[in-house]
């Protein structure tokens, strides 16, 4: 993607993220854009057939064998657990009922939760906010590793092993980086999360249960649908901090990969946000991209240019004021 470096810190910049200016362009030359914000009718039924294909899939695993549970669990279990942790992220923009209906939308999140077998929900909705209002912002956009990770998993197995471990840091990094108070809904996501998971190991055993947690753990980590964590604001080519990836994995992932597209606009459901790039092409086709979320994994790995510290850093006017 062009020439690169070897890094030994974030790459700090002093202007504001580029999505804001960016997006008041495309709405200046593109207000037609305006009529695809608002709720995507279909999602609140797409996510509630994926949640009972696997409590369907929990009575059907209830009897194999310990090596088929985390076989199922990674080429199946995982990848529909790792597809509702993006609608859950499609949800915490309000796109399953609209911005009128808030509560609806949490409420909806903590059922999109029941497959992945750990309280989720409600802790994303409380972080993922500020990373887009305050992309790349020091101590506030907990997206972005720490000074640890960046120092430490800095060759191929050691950024492999941090590949592994992503969802470990990935739950971790917020209590470290910017700790915030527990929520009512943290609490309401917690209970309801558990009593279901009991209620799973009450009717069917453990092995159900161990389905799920493990297809979450396992393809949050090293699994091909996780090459958008790298792919979505590591920087391949300096001056570009956010990149799309307009491959076939965007039909199990909500366009998740329309990356760019989604910072300009967030509250455009991913169903719609092919219809931004399409509208305002001039926009993003000049823009790097990604063609692999695989290959992103692989160039991560491997080039000795890129880790946890390819990032771009920047001081925001509330961490100045803290």
């Amino acid at each position: 993607m062009g020439n690169r470096v070897t890094r030994d810190d974030f790459e700090w910049v002093y202007t504001e993220q580029p999505h804001t200016q960016r997006r008041k362009e495309i709405l200046a030359k593109y207000p037609q854009i305006k009529t695809l914000m608002g709720p995507d009718p279909h999602l609140k039924w797409i996510v509630s057939g994926m949640v009972f294909m696997q409590l369907l899939a929990c009575y059907l695993v209830k009897d194999l064998s310990w090596k088929w549970i985390f076989f199922w669990a990674y080429a199946f279990g995982g990848c529909i657990n790792h597809s509702l942790t993006l609608a859950i992220h499609d949800i915490s923009h309000n796109v399953a009922f609209g911005n009128k209906q808030t509560k609806w939308n949490r409420w909806f999140a903590v059922f999109a939760n029941l497959p992945i077998g750990i309280p989720y929900s409600a802790s994303f909705k409380k972080y993922h906010i500020d990373h887009h209002r305050y992309l790349g912002g020091d101590s506030l956009d907990v997206d972005i590793p720490t000074d640890f990770e960046g120092w430490f998993f800095c060759t191929p197995l050691r950024k492999l092993l941090w590949l592994f471990l992503q969802p470990l840091f990935y739950s971790l990094r917020p209590l470290y980086v910017n700790p915030k108070a527990i929520t009512q809904m943290e609490i309401f996501n917690a209970l309801v999360q558990f009593s279901v998971d009991l209620t799973i190991y009450y009717l069917w055993g453990l092995k159900p249960v161990i389905y799920l947690i493990a297809g979450t753990i396992l393809c949050l980590g090293l699994h091909p649908i996780s090459g958008h964590f790298i792919a979505e604001h590591y920087m391949f080519l300096k001056g570009y901090e956010t990149y799309s990836y307009y491959g076939p994995l965007n039909w199990l992932t909500f366009n998740v990969g329309y990356h760019m597209e989604h910072h300009d606009f967030p509250s455009i459901p991913g169903c719609r946000l092919p219809m931004v790039k399409k509208i305002a092409a001039e926009y993003y086709d000049n823009l790097p991209h990604h063609q692999s979320w695989i290959r992103v994994l692989w160039d991560f790995v491997f080039d000795d240019s890129i880790g946890p510290y390819s990032r771009v850093k920047r001081l925001c006017k509330l961490a100045k004021e803290s």
